[in-house]
C-alpha cells in the first residue's frame, strides 16, 4: 500500500500536541479512578442504608389508615404468601400480582435483592411469617445521578487542562523554539562557499545545563563550535591549495616555454638529426604543448576559485557560436556540424574570451568523445530573459554515476578516447558559467546528449526560440 492510501493516524505528531494529550489523558484517567472509587462508596452505604431500612421496616397497625411502603405481605400456613406493594409516588398500595408473589416465593430465608419484573428490583428480607422490602431505586436512582455529575465534571475538566495545558506547554517550549530557529538560519547558511562566519549560536538563557533544553542548546552550540573550526580549517587548507596550484602553474609556464623552444629549435635546425633523436623531440614538443594546456587550465581554475573577476562587455554570442562551431568544423572534419540560432542576434554581458572558452570546450568534448560521423548540434534561445545555449551530440551517451563537471573526471571506453583529455574542460565550462551567475547542466541517454548552459541576457531584446539554420 503506497504512502498516500495509508489511513492517518490519530497519534499526536508534535511535541505540544503529546504534552497536552498526555496531561488530558493522566487527568482523565485519574478522575476516573477517583470517580469510580466515590461511586462504589455511594453505592456500598446507600445499600447498607436500605438494608437497615428494610431490617427496622414495620407493618402499619391494624385498622390505621397508614400504609406501609416498599412490600408488605404474610406468609400463610400453607405457605402461599399475601400482600401489598407500594412505591413512592403510588396513592396507595395494591395487592401483589401473581408473578410478585411467584418471584417472593422463590426467595429464601434472609435478606436478599429480587427482580419483580416490569415492577423493578427490590431488596426484600424474609421470616417464617413476612416478607418485607423496598426498592432499589431509592439507592441506583441516586447513583446514577452522581455518575452522570461525575462524567459531566470529567469532560469539563478535560477541557479545561487542554486549554490551559496548550498555554503552559507552549510558554515552556518557547526556549525550544529558538533553539529551532538557530538550527534553522545554520542550515540556510551556504557552509560550502568560501569562508563562512559561522557566527550562529543558541541564546545563554537557553543553555541552562541544569534544564532539558539547555541540554540542547548547549550540546548544539558545542557543535556549532566545532563545525565553524571545521569550516575555517578545511577553507585555510583550500585556500593554501588554490594558491600552491597557481603558484606552480605561474613557475611552470617559463620551463614549459623554454622546452618547448628548444625542441622547435632542433626541429629547425639545418643539420640532419637521427630520426629517433626527431621523433624523441617532436614528442617532447608534443607533450610540452599539452603540459602547457593542463597548466594553463589549472591557472585559469585557481583563478576563477578566488573570485578573481572577468571582464564584462556586451558579447554577440551568435557570433561567437559561428566563429567556435566553423573551428569545430576544420578540427573534426569526420563530425557533422549543425547550427540552430534565432533570427537575431543574441548579445550577453560577460567575457568574451572566457565564453569562447566553454563553447569550444564543449564542441571539444563533444568531438573528443564520440565516434566519426556523430552530428553535433548547436543552439541558441531566448526565454523569459535567459539565454539558453545547447550542445547536442548523438553520440553513445555519457556512462551513468559519471560526475563530468568534477575535475579530472573521465568516462569510460564507451565514449571514444581518440584524444587525450586532461579532464579540466567541463570542469572549466562549470566554473566560467558559475562566474557568469549561469547554470550548466547536462542530460544524457545513448544517442543523445546535451548540454545546457543557461545565463542572463545582458540587453532587451525580443524573445525567440532557436531555427534551424
Amino acid at each position: 500500500m503506497s504512502s498516500s492510501l495509508r489511513p492517518r493516524t490519530l497519534r499526536p505528531r508534535t511535541l505540544r500536541a503529546k504534552l497536552v494529550s498526555g496531561q488530558i489523558a493522566l487527568v482523565t484517567a485519574l478522575c476516573l479512578v477517583i470517580g469510580g472509587v466515590a461511586v462504589l462508596a455511594l453505592h456500598a452505604f446507600m445499600m447498607g442504608n436500605l438494608d437497615s431500612q428494610v431490617m427496622n421496616l414495620k407493618p402499619p397497625p391494624p385498622g390505621s389508615p397508614y400504609s406501609s411502603p416498599g412490600i408488605n405481605a404474610i406468609i400463610q400456613r400453607d405457605g402461599t404468601i399475601d400482600g401489598t406493594i407500594e412505591l413512592p409516588g403510588w396513592d396507595q398500595p395494591r395487592p401483589l400480582t401473581d408473578e410478585e408473589i411467584t418471584a417472593l416465593e422463590a426467595v429464601p430465608a434472609g435478606l436478599h435483592t429480587v427482580d419483580l419484573g416490569e415492577t423493578g428490583e427490590f431488596r426484600v428480607v424474609t421470616d417464617r411469617m413476612r416478607v418485607k422490602g423496598l426498592p432499589l431505586s431509592l439507592v441506583t436512582g441516586v447513583v446514577w445521578q452522581m455518575v452522570w455529575i461525575l462524567a459531566g465534571l470529567i469532560l469539563a475538566g478535560a477541557a479545561a487542562v487542554a486549554l490551559a495545558g496548550r498555554v503552559i506547554v507552549r510558554r515552556a517550549l518557547v526556549p525550544l523554539d529558538r533553539v529551532a530557529e538557530t538550527a534553522t538560519r545554520v542550515s540556510e547558511l551556504p557552509l560550502h562557499e568560501g569562508e563562512v562566519a559561522l557566527a550562529e549560536r543558541v541564546p545563554d538563557e537557553d543553555t541552562d545545563p541544569h534544564t532539558e533544553v539547555g541540554k540542547v542548546g548547549l550540546a548544539l552550540n558545542k557543535m556549532l563550535g566545532h563545525i565553524g573550526d571545521a569550516l575555517k580549517a578545511r577553507h585555510d587548507s583550500e585556500t593554501r591549495v588554490r594558491q600552491f596550484v597557481a603558484d606552480a602553474s605561474h613557475e611552470l609556464r617559463t620551463p614549459l616555454a623554454a622546452i618547448r623552444g628548444y625542441a622547435e629549435l632542433t626541429r629547425r635546425s639545418a643539420e640532419d638529426v637521427p630520426p629517433q633523436i626527431a621523433h624523441a623531440m617532436g614528442r617532447v614538443e608534443s607533450e610540452a604543448v599539452r603540459m602547457t594546456s593542463l597548466v594553463e587550465d589549472l591557472l585559469l581554475l585557481a583563478r576563477l576559485d578566488a573570485g578573481r573577476p572577468l571582464e564584462r562587455k556586451d558579447v554577440d554570442l551568435s557570433r561567437l557560436v559561428l566563429d567556435v562551431v566553423g573551428d569545430a568544423r576544420i578540427a573534426g572534419p569526420d563530425h557533422s556540424w549543425k547550427l540552430s540560432l534565432p533570427s537575431d542576434p543574441v548579445h550577453v554581458t560577460g567575457d568574451v574570451q572566457r565564453l569562447h572558452q566553454v563553447i569550444g570546450n564543449l564542441l571539444s568534448n563533444a568531438r573528443t568523445h564520440t565516434p566519426p560521423g556523430t552530428t553535433v548540434t548547436t543552439g541558441l534561445s531566448v526565454h523569459n530573459g535567459q539565454i539558453d545555449l545547447t550542445v547536442t551530440d548523438d553520440g553513445p551517451g555519457i556512462p551513468q554515476g559519471l560526475e563530468v563537471f568534477e575535475r579530472f573526471a573521465r568516462g569510460d571506453s564507451s565514449r571514444s578516447r581518440a584524444a587525450g583529455s586532461t579532464g579540466l574542460g567541463l570542469s572549466i565550462v562549470a566554473a566560467v558559467v558559475g562566474a557568469h551567475d549561469g547554470e550548466v547542466s547536462v542530460a544524457s541517454v545513448p544517442g543523445r546528449t546535451t548540454f545546457k548552459v543557461s545565463l542572463h541576457t545582458g540587453r532587451s531584446q525580443r524573445e525567440h526560440t532557436a531555427d534551424p539554420g
